[in-house]
């Protein structure tokens, strides 16, 4: 059950109160019998795991998506092309 913190109008006194989440809030202060309001409370979150903060670094297999490998691509689209080129030009000088 969760447990509600409450501060009365009047006497300004603030006090816990234990109940059900269906209940209805206190209306009445227990020192004083004046009228009571429900305080909001922050919540407490944890995030567990990598990636949540921003000195968490992702890994390096995450960063790279399948097929996108242009630098290496490149390369070697560009050794095969020059190492064809050179042959051919060799062959045709002797005609």
């Amino acid at each position: 059950m969760p447990l509600y913190e409450y501060k009365c109008r009047e006497c300004g006194v603030r006090f816990e109160y234990r109940q059900h989440i269906s209940e209805a809030p206190l209306k009445l202060c227990p020192e004083c019998g004046g009228e009571v309001y429900r305080l909001i409370q922050p919540v407490g979150v944890i995030f567990k795991g990598a990636g949540f903060y921003v000195t968490d670094h992702r890994s390096k297999s995450s960063t790279t998506a399948p097929g996108n490998n242009t630098k290496s691509e490149e390369k070697s689209a560009k050794s095969s092309s020059d190492s064809g080129k050179s042959s051919g030009e060799g062959g045709d000088s002797g005609k």
